[in-house]
């Protein structure tokens, strides 16, 4: 609040970029909300819909990352203001329409294509570690693509950047996404009804900030240091700090990992699966 650089607030806004980063990002929730409405219905479950939802709605607490986080959606024309797509403004950080278009995608995608494993109990540890890289590698596509082309920009002192994207940002990212997505699933495998999984509005705030912040804190406060404190070897032992906590977290919520499938005693919240086989995906054993 207040420690936004005047330089970074007054940098043109790529008004082609917001354009293409506005409707190319809706245009593909459009087709995550198409297949998730699809999968629900064959499996007769709302979970896919309602993570997507969850995601979405969550993005209205984006200010409050923004400010940790020393992130900046670009607003400004030849140095005035309103040039973005904005629908409001907290903590003096103007938020893009894109932004629920953007958690839809980069934080509800694993619940669609590893959701079902999960649940089904065929994911294991080499598994999730797969499904963390390669969200970890979509946050980076995503956002280098965003911060490079004059959209938004991370403007603290990060160290690890790649073009202008700070590479630890992902790396939380996908230590999010894990983290929900299994989360979200175990409460899917336990609520007694279709409407429990609603509580998916609650977990992802939750999970949201539990990995951003009580796994990234080192480096968040390494960075804003007073009285010339954050130097950069701090801020790069902090980083690294910060890295080492994400990897143990994923390893940790790898023990939750559901062993069994759920066969007949399915919840109300699914529809009743037949078991599976030892021959569906399975990764490696615990």
């Amino acid at each position: 609040m207040g420690r936004t650089p005047i330089d970074v607030k007054q940098h043109d806004l790529d008004l082609l970029w917001q354009l293409i980063f506005t409707w190319t990002s809706w245009a593909i929730v459009a087709v995550m909300l198409v297949i998730a409405i699809w999968m629900g219905i064959k499996q007769r479950t709302p979970f896919y819909v309602i993570a997507c939802l969850a995601a979405g709605v969550a993005a209205f607490a984006e200010p409050m990352y923004d400010v940790a986080f020393d992130l900046w959606f670009y607003d400004a024309q030849n140095g005035q203001p309103g040039a973005g797509f904005m629908h409001f403004s907290a903590f003096g950080v103007p938020q893009p329409i894109w932004t629920h278009s953007g958690y839809v995608i980069l934080y509800a995608s694993a619940c669609l294509y590893a959701g079902r494993w999960i649940y089904e109990g065929r994911l294991r540890r080499r598994g999730l570690f797969a499904v963390w890289g390669a969200e970890i590698l979509a946050s980076c596509v995503f956002e280098v693509i965003g911060t490079g082309t004059d959209v938004y920009t991370y403007y603290g002192p990060y160290v690890m950047r790649i073009w202008n994207y700070p590479l630890v940002i992902g790396i939380l990212e996908g230590t999010q996404v894990v983290l929900f997505t299994v989360v979200a699933v175990l409460v899917w495998r336990q609520v007694s009804t279709a409407w429990g999984l609603l509580s998916l509005f609650v977990v992802f705030p939750m999970t949201f900030f539990a990995a951003n912040i009580g796994i990234g804190w080192p480096m968040i406060i390494a960075m804003h240091l007073d009285d010339g404190r954050a130097t950069e070897g701090i801020i790069w032992a902090a980083t690294i700090l910060s890295i080492g906590l994400c990897a143990f977290v994923v390893y940790g919520v790898s023990r939750f990992l559901p062993t069994q499938p759920v066969g007949d005693a399915a919840p109300g919240g699914t529809a009743r699966t037949a078991s599976v086989s030892g021959n569906d995906y399975v990764g490696a054993t615990h």
